[in-house]
């Protein structure tokens, strides 16, 4: 990398008052989060994607729902996927990290097991983490059903 692009790098992506080196590990353990959830999304794996969560994670779907507190209440939001969706495909962006937090885009495209109706679902995750795990999760997205614009799942 020249050294002109590592110097916008260090002073446009980097939140003052952090090093390099706290955004780098936070951009590090937030790709390792999202990707765990990303799997266990598509391998309607419960355990997996809840796997990334602290056990009084704070779950946020929309700006307009209400939290979810515990993993209990967590885990019972995701308990349906292998139930409604397959053919799950999820991916994401590249990982915003400061301090504890960390953002990135994604994108989900599942099937409904039963209308067999696709859905292409987009948005936002932005993550605070304790330790190694998130201990709070806003994520906002919108989706197509069918080819049509809805907001509900």
């Amino acid at each position: 990398m020249n050294a002109c692009k590592l110097s916008f790098m260090e002073n446009a992506e980097r939140p003052s008052g952090l090093s390099l080196d706290q955004v780098n590990t936070t951009r590090l353990l937030g790709r390792s989060l999202i990707d765990t959830f990303g799997q266990g999304w598509e391998r309607s794996n419960l355990d997996l994607l809840m796997s990334v969560f602290t056990p009084d994670v704070v779950f946020i779907e929309t700006p307009f729902t209400e939290p979810l507190k515990g993993i209990d209440l967590v885990r019972g939001y995701w308990a349906d996927i292998p139930y409604n969706q397959s053919e799950v495909d999820f991916s994401s962006g590249e990982i915003y990290g400061a301090g504890p937090w960390f953002s990135t885009e994604f994108r989900c495209r599942f099937r409904r097991r039963r209308t067999g109706e696709w859905v292409d679902a987009r948005g936002a995750i932005f993550c605070e983490t304790a330790g190694d795990r998130i201990s709070e999760m806003r994520m906002y997205w919108h989706r197509w059903n069918g080819g049509r614009e809805t907001s509900k799942p």
